[in-house]
């Protein structure tokens, strides 16, 4: 998460903290924070945009391969 992004506080229930804390010990991630925005963000990637040209050779590719008329 880039740190400029406006942020929001969600509550959690202590024991799930704590599970996760311990789930995290002596991985990659340096808090519980960080394990829920990864866990999230992958759930809920962002959707690409496409210029119009990007969008003509999609359609234009998926039309070659009969998924589109």
């Amino acid at each position: 998460m880039a740190m400029s992004e406006e942020t929001v506080t969600i509550r959690i229930p202590k024991g799930l903290y704590r599970r996760i804390e311990e789930r995290i010990a002596g991985t990659v991630f340096s808090s519980v924070e960080e394990y829920i925005i990864h866990k999230l963000e992958n759930e809920f990637p962002e959707e690409p945009i496409y210029s119009e040209e990007e969008e003509r050779i999609i359609r234009e590719r998926l039309r070659r391969l009969g998924y589109i008329e």
